[in-house]
């Protein structure tokens, strides 16, 4: 046998996932397009949550008619 050794190959920075990264990248595409969805979900919530009647005065009406919307 001959005593040989090779050196292990320059590690990449690799990302949370486990993705090889390019250099100068922080984040993998994966991992990138998932941050914009979470940003993008947690707004679609919050908005969703938030309804102009749920705004209305303790004990108001609640129906359109008991507002005083006239449909005529």
């Amino acid at each position: 046998m001959t005593e040989t050794t090779i050196a292990p190959p320059e590690e990449s920075p690799d990302c949370a996932c486990g993705a090889l990264l390019k250099p100068g990248q922080i984040h993998c595409s994966k991992c990138l397009a998932r941050q914009r969805w979470e940003r993008r979900e947690k707004a679609r919530r919050r908005t969703a949550r938030r309804r102009s009647i749920t705004r209305r005065p303790p004990r108001g009406p609640v129906s359109a008619a008991a507002i005083g919307v006239i449909w005529s």
